[in-house]
């Protein structure tokens, strides 16, 4: 990926605020535990719902079952918002990476998101890349896996607050 055309926006930023550079936004992506998706229902009604995630190879990755509303969304508007960050006032930073999700069907792409599932939360995610999906063990069994390839993600950077947009 390119490095993105980064700026501090003055009108939400305090005077003396320096943007939050690509590097630590990044790490933000790859430490986050949890994100929320935001997707658009067919009658235009939002919705929101927490997710885990992996940020890999310059995108964001996730997963869903067909049948759950956010894939129900996506086959139909695939433009969608992750966030992540913390709830609090005075410290963080918090994340938006907006684009649009698409399906990751290659079993070897999917073979190591598996790995990273599992190695990012210490076992408690496991996933076998199968005919373009991840399986497990619960009662469905199959989960379908997006990537998000960023056309801008947003940096709020809290305490000394600063408003960073990042373009692609």
């Amino acid at each position: 990926m390119n490095e993105p055309t980064t700026a501090l926006d003055p009108r939400f930023s305090d005077p003396d605020a320096a943007p939050t550079t690509w590097q630590q936004t990044v790490g933000a992506l790859e430490s986050a535990e949890l994100f929320w998706i935001s997707t658009v229902r067919s009658d235009g009604r939002p919705h929101v719902t927490p997710l885990v995630a992996v940020w890999l190879d310059d995108a964001l990755y996730f997963c869903t079952g067909a049948a759950e509303q956010k894939a129900v969304n996506i086959r139909e508007n695939p433009h969608v918002a992750l966030t992540t960050g913390c709830n609090e006032w005075d410290q963080g930073l918090d994340v938006v990476v907006e684009g649009e999700a698409r399906r990751v069907t290659d079993d070897a792409v999917l073979a190591r998101l598996a790995e990273a599932w599992a190695g990012k939360w210490d076992g408690r995610w496991r996933f076998r890349a199968q005919d373009g999906a991840f399986h497990h063990d619960e009662e469905d069994g199959i989960a379908l896996v997006f990537a998000v390839k960023p056309a801008k993600v947003l940096a709020f950077g809290k305490g000394g607050f600063s408003h960073t947009r990042h373009r692609f």
